[in-house]
């Protein structure tokens, strides 16, 4: 048995008592900052900070929930702060409720899924004061703070030594693929893109179709310029192909797709897996950087029949096999987000989520009771 379980065990072995919000914290409004002077006072909006002032609108712990836009960013801050109208700061009673602990049980219950804002997200006072906080004694909250402030700072510098990693090896992918790419080119002969591979332009395919979840019905993935759009009821294409994006800011992007898929307008269905290894093609076009040869318009786009045209260094089918098997090794670690780096990134967020969860669930005093999110 932990400690925690043990101060559990001792302190509250038939649960805790859970509050509304309202009880343990005064949420207030934050206010216009345009008007004061700069300084070295922190003004956080829902995004964060926002710039320096000379004055604060509060002065002790508090937790900041934002009101509009990023609803997700909550704020632990013990030092002076003012706080702008799109995010709300609070009073907390420090003989209830520890602050910090505060903060920490916010995080977990994720408030963004409290949105029911059709436009811009948003979260409303008397929302949040509905919202029912656990109360353990202020030992143990004590404890848990104690536990996860340990805990986030190792997750936080096990992520910063990952990133750093995944930053390196996809350096390393982008030299490897110039030497292999650039070393090809000498040797071999160069043709059109249009002779090696076919490429057509996607269909059209109303906004009604295309559903954000993927279900029995919508089922198939449906791609667009700058990728996945949603899931579609019927797919226009089945097997081994690249996608371009061909119109938007991100035009030129390419993506590999191996499946059953709908491919919209806003991009250029690459079909060359009979002629080329089409591996070896994807690290080639990615190399390109297709962005460049976009138009220069209000809506920069990227015509099939000039990629055709586009020339490329052709070698043997088994030294593109070897090119492709290097650089494939390079892009799943620095891409795959179920084995890579990115992989590893996630998993140590999930671990520290599913910790931090499991340390914030009590069971409520009242047990008999139907016990929900919100005070009845």
């Amino acid at each position: 048995m932990s400690k925690i379980e043990r101060m559990i065990a001792e302190l509250c072995p038939n649960g805790v008592e859970f509050l509304p919000l309202c009880d343990v914290a005064i949420i207030s409004n934050g206010k216009d900052h345009k008007a004061l002077p700069g300084g070295e006072i922190p003004v956080y909006g829902s995004g964060g900070i926002m710039r320096y002032a000379n004055q604060f609108i509060y002065d002790k712990e508090s937790v900041l929930i934002p009101r509009k836009g990023s609803i997700g960013n909550i704020f632990y801050l013990d030092n002076p702060f003012w706080a702008v109208d799109t995010i709300f700061y609070t009073k907390i009673d420090i003989d209830k409720i520890i602050p910090k602990y505060f903060y920490y049980y916010l995080k977990a219950r994720h408030l963004e899924d409290l949105n029911m804002a059709g436009g811009v997200p948003s979260l409303t006072k008397s929302m949040l004061d509905k919202v029912k906080i656990p109360l353990p004694p202020l030992t143990i909250q004590h404890e848990i703070v104690r536990i996860l402030d340990n805990f986030t700072e190792l997750t936080a510098e096990l992520k910063k030594e990952l990133s750093a990693e995944l930053k390196a090896r996809k350096k390393q992918y982008e030299y490897y693929r110039n030497v292999l790419l650039t070393d090809s080119e000498q040797r071999v002969r160069k043709i059109p893109l249009g002779k090696i591979a076919d490429m057509k332009a996607g269909k059209f395919i109303q906004a009604i179709d295309i559903s954000d979840k993927q279900d029995d019905d919508f089922c198939y993935p449906c791609y667009g310029g700058n990728g996945l759009r949603g899931y579609v009821k019927d797919y226009n294409h089945d097997g081994h192909y690249l996608l371009i994006g061909r119109q938007g800011a991100l035009c030129g992007n390419v993506k590999r797709v191996k499946e059953k898929f709908y491919a919209t307008e806003h991009s250029v269905v690459v079909d060359a897996e009979v002629i080329v290894n089409i591996d070896w093609l994807f690290h080639v076009l990615v190399h390109m950087n297709l962005n460049q040869y976009a138009s220069k318009s209000a809506q920069p786009g990227l015509a099939v029949g000039n990629i055709e045209k586009l020339v490329i260094s052709v070698p043997g089918l088994e030294e593109q096999e070897s090119i492709a098997f290097i650089l494939n090794r390079f892009d799943a670690l620095t891409t795959d987000i179920s084995s890579g780096l990115p992989a590893e990134i996630t998993a140590r967020q999930k671990q520290y989520e599913y910790y931090r969860d499991k340390l914030l669930t009590f069971e409520e005093i009242t047990s008999g009771e139907d016990v929900s999110f919100f005070v009845a």
